[in-house]
C-alpha cells in the first residue's frame, strides 16, 4: 500500500522543504510558551470565536471576560489547557505519534464541546451519528461512517501512522498528519484543532518550531481546506502550512 492510499490523499512530495532549522527542545517549547496567547487566539479565530486577543490574554491570567458567551470562553480555556499539556509532553519526552496522545489532547481540546471527547467516533455511547464537513457551495464532505468500536477508524489510524513513520521525514510527517486527522475525522468535532496540536508536537519533538495559522490568513486557510476536501490533493494546503512556519512565513499582502 502506498503512503497516499494509507492516508487517503496525495501531494507532490518534492514540493516540501527538506532543510528545516532545528533547535534544542528547550528552545522550541519556550517559543510556544511565550507565544501561547497568539497560538490560542489564532486557533480560536479559525473556529469563528469572537474573543479578542487582549481577552485571550486576560483569560490566560485567570480572569473571566465580561459580556462573552461561556462556551466561547470555555473553547479558549480548552485550547490553553491542551497546549500546556502538549508542552509538558514534549518537554518530558513523552510525546509520540500515537492514539493515546491523540485522544488525550482531544479530551482537552473538545472537553464539553464535542458530542464526545477523548475517544474515536464509535468508541463511546454515540454509535449512529456520522459528522459532515460543510464546504459551502461545494457541498459537504462525509468521512467514514461511525460504527460501534470504531474498527475502521482504528485501522485507518494505525495504517496511516505506520506509513507516515516509515516513509516521511519529521517535517513532512507532521504537516501531513494534520491533514490526515482533518480528513478522516476521527472525532465528532475538534479534529483540525487536535490534529494541528499533534503536528506541532511532532515538530517540537524533533527540534522544529511549531506552526500557528495566523488569524489574518483564516479565509485563505478555509478556502484551501475546502479544496483539499474536494480534490484529496494536499499540495496547495501543505504549501500554505509551510508558509506559516517561522522559517518560511509569508507576510499577508505580499
Amino acid at each position: 500500500m502506498s503512503i497516499f492510499d494509507a492516508v487517503g490523499f496525495q501531494w507532490n512530495r518534492d514540493s516540501l522543504p527538506r532543510c528545516i532549522q532545528t533547535h534544542d527542545i528547550a528552545r522550541v517549547t519556550f517559543r510556544l510558551h511565550k507565544m501561547l496567547p497568539e497560538f490560542v487566539w489564532d486557533a480560536s479565530m479559525l473556529e469563528g470565536n469572537p474573543i479578542t486577543y487582549p481577552e485571550v490574554q486576560t483569560l490566560l491570567d485567570g480572569v473571566t471576560v465580561g459580556g462573552r458567551k461561556i462556551s466561547d470562553q470555555a473553547q479558549v480555556l480548552n485550547l490553553v489547557q491542551a497546549n500546556k499539556a502538549l508542552l509538558s509532553m514534549v518537554k518530558g519526552g513523552t510525546f509520540e505519534l500515537s492514539k493515546s496522545v491523540f485522544t488525550k489532547l482531544h479530551g482537552l481540546v473538545a472537553y464539553q464541546e464535542a458530542l464526545e471527547w477523548g475517544v474515536f467516533r464509535g468508541e463511546g455511547d454515540q454509535i449512529h451519528y456520522t459528522p459532515q464537513v460543510a464546504l459551502g457551495s461545494r457541498g459537504r464532505y462525509t468521512p467514514v461512517a461511525t460504527e460501534p468500536g470504531a474498527l475502521v477508524l482504528n485501522e485507518l489510524f494505525a495504517t496511516g501512522v505506520q506509513s507516515l513513520n516509515a516513509e516521511c521525514d519529521p517535517f513532512e510527517r507532521a504537516l501531513v498528519f494534520f491533514l490526515f486527522g482533518a480528513l478522516q475525522q476521527f472525532f465528532f468535532d475538534g479534529n483540525k484543532r487536535t490534529s494541528r496540536m499533534m503536528m506541532n508536537g511532532l515538530l517540537m519533538a524533533h527540534g522544529m518550531d511549531a506552526i500557528s495559522v495566523p488569524a489574518a490568513r483564516g479565509q485563505e486557510f478555509n478556502e484551501r481546506m475546502v479544496d483539499f476536501y474536494v480534490t484529496k490533493d494536499a499540495t496547495d494546503m501543505l504549501a500554505f502550512l509551510v508558509s506559516c512556519h517561522p522559517d518560511f512565513e509569508t507576510d499577508v499582502g505580499n
